[in-house]
């Protein structure tokens, strides 16, 4: 290695079970059960052995403010992170049109029955 710090993605399985529960404030038990229920999916190694992410830690902590801060059942704080991936998802679809219709001579407009109706852009 020449030393060289290299950035690291938050999104990079880094941390064995036992770290990402410490950095959590669980007990590693905690997170078997969450990742059984799918609120948070870890990577996995060659071995099996689960791997986590900054971003997983991250919402291993938000997982945990719901349930004892919101008082939210563990079911309900799945369908809240499936909504919230949702929006996130949706949010970028817009912003990928909306980057298209910036570099488009036209905009494209919804119209009824699921067409698109193509408005031109008036030249200045």
């Amino acid at each position: 290695m020449s030393g060289a710090a290299r950035r690291v993605s938050d999104d990079e399985p880094l941390y064995v079970i036992s770290v990402a529960a410490e950095m959590a404030g669980m007990h590693p038990q905690t997170l078997r059960q969450y990742d059984r229920l799918g609120l948070v999916s870890p990577r996995r190694t060659g071995g099996g052995g689960r791997r986590y992410s900054l971003r997983d830690v991250e919402q291993l902590r938000e997982v945990q403010r719901l349930s004892q801060e919101e008082g939210v059942n563990l079911v309900g704080i799945k369908r809240i992170l499936e909504l919230e991936a949702e929006v996130e998802h949706l949010r970028a679809q817009l912003e990928a049109l909306l980057e298209r219709a910036r570099q488009s001579e036209y905009l494209p407009a919804p119209a009824f029955g699921g067409t698109t109706l193509a408005i031109y852009r008036s030249r200045p």
